[in-house]
C-alpha cells in the first residue's frame, strides 16, 4: 500500500472535507482528489460517499481509517529504527580484550565514553588473549579488540596502535630481587620461573622467547600459568619470578613487586585495536571513530 495515499486519506477523514485536507498535506485539491481516487481503485472499494453536503465514511472507509493510524506509526517506528541502525546509534558492538588489559584505565574510559555516547548499542566484552582474538575476528564472531600483533598485519585486519607498553620483571614481594634487582636479564637464569603454554597464545609466547634468547636467558619453568593473571597469583604465591607486560600491574594480586629493567624496556608490548576491514557496522564504525580521538560527524 502507498503510504503517502493513506497520510492524504487520513487527513481528508480528520478534517472533514477534500478542500481542508490539501492545504493540511500542501498539495492541490485536485491532485488530492487523484490520489483518493487511485487509493479506492487499488483497494477495489469506495471508501467515501459522496453527497452535496460533503463526504461520509463507507463501512471499508471507517475500517481502513481505524488501521490507519496504527499502519503510520508501525511506519514511522520502522524507519526510526532503520534510521538509528544506519547511523549506528543502536545495534551491538562485540569486543575482544587481552586478559591482562581488562583494567586499564585508556580502556576502562574508552568503553565509558562509548556508553556515554552511545547508550543504546549493546556492548559485549569479551577477555580473549591475542591468538584467540585474532582468530575470532578472521570469523566475524567479534567485531573488534584490543591484542598483541604481529610487525605484518593480516590483510583482513585494519588496526591501530592504542596503548605502547614494554615488558617488566615481576617478583613476590619478599623476593631478595627486590632490594637487589639485576642489571641484565641473563642474571636471571638462576631463578626458578613461572610461565605460560605456548598454545594459549602463540605470538605473545614466540615473541618473547626470541626476545629472552637474544638477551641470554633461557626462563628454567617449574610452574605455568594459563594467563597473566594466573600467572602473576603464582608469583605473589612465591612459586617463582616472570615477565610481563607492564600493563599487569593493573590487574596484578597483592604481593607482586614489579621491577624495570632496561633490556626488558625495549622489548615493545603495545597493544593495538583491531577489525575487520569487511566488517561496516555503523556502531563499529562509531567505536573505531572514538578509538581514534576522532570527532563525531555532528561537533563540526
Amino acid at each position: 500500500m502507498d503510504f503517502r495515499q493513506l497520510h492524504y486519506f487520513v487527513a481528508v477523514v480528520e478534517e472533514g472535507s477534500l478542500s481542508a485536507a490539501s492545504r493540511r498535506v500542501h498539495i492541490a485539491q485536485p491532485a488530492l482528489t487523484r490520489q483518493i481516487h487511485a487509493l479506492e481503485e487499488k483497494l477495489q472499494v469506495s471508501l467515501f460517499e459522496r453527497h452535496t453536503r460533503g463526504m461520509t465514511l463507507t463501512v471499508a472507509g471507517q475500517a481502513l481509517y481505524e488501521e490507519a493510524g496504527k499502519m503510520l506509526e508501525n511506519r514511522e517506528q520502522v524507519m526510526a529504527r532503520i534510521r538509528a541502525l544506519g547511523q549506528g546509534l543502536t545495534g551491538k558492538v562485540t569486543l575482544g580484550v587481552t586478559v591482562s588489559h581488562l583494567w586499564v584505565p585508556d580502556i576502562r574510559r574508552l568503553l565509558a565514553r562509548f556508553r556515554d555516547d552511545y547508550p543504546q548499542v549493546a556492548l559485549e566484552v569479551y577477555p580473549l588473549l591475542s591468538g584467540p582474538q585474532g582468530e575470532r575476528l578472521k570469523e566475524g564472531t567479534i567485531d573488534a579488540g584490543f591484542l598483541y600483533l604481529e610487525d605484518r598485519v593480516p590483510d583482513f585486519l585494519q588496526s591501530h596502535l592504542f596503548h605502547r607498553d614494554h615488558l617488566v620483571l615481576a617478583v613476590p614481594a619478599g623476593s631478595p630481587l627486590v632490594a637487589s634487582p639485576p642489571a641484565r636479564v641473563r642474571a636471571l637464569n638462576e631463578f626458578d620461573f613461572v610461565w605460560g603454554p605456548r598454545h594459549t597464545s602463540p605470538l605473545y609466547y614466540d615473541r618473547l622467547s626470541a626476545y629472552f634468547t637474544r638477551l641470554g636467558l633461557v626462563p628454567r619453568v617449574v610452574q605455568q600459568g594459563a594467563d597473566n593473571i594466573t600467572i602473576l597469583s603464582l608469583v605473589a604465591a612465591g612459586l617463582g619470578i616472570s615477565i610481563v607486560p607492564g600493563d599487569c600491574r593493573w590487574s596484578s594480586p597483592p604481593g607482586v613487586h614489579f621491577i624495570d629493567m632496561a633490556e626488558l624496556r625495549e622489548c615493545d608490548m603495545s597493544i593495538h585495536f583491531a577489525w575487520n576491514r569487511h566488517n561496516h557496522s555503523p556502531a563499529l564504525q562509531n567505536f573505531i571513530r572514538i578509538v581514534r580521538g576522532s570527532p563525531a560527524p555532528d561537533d563540526g
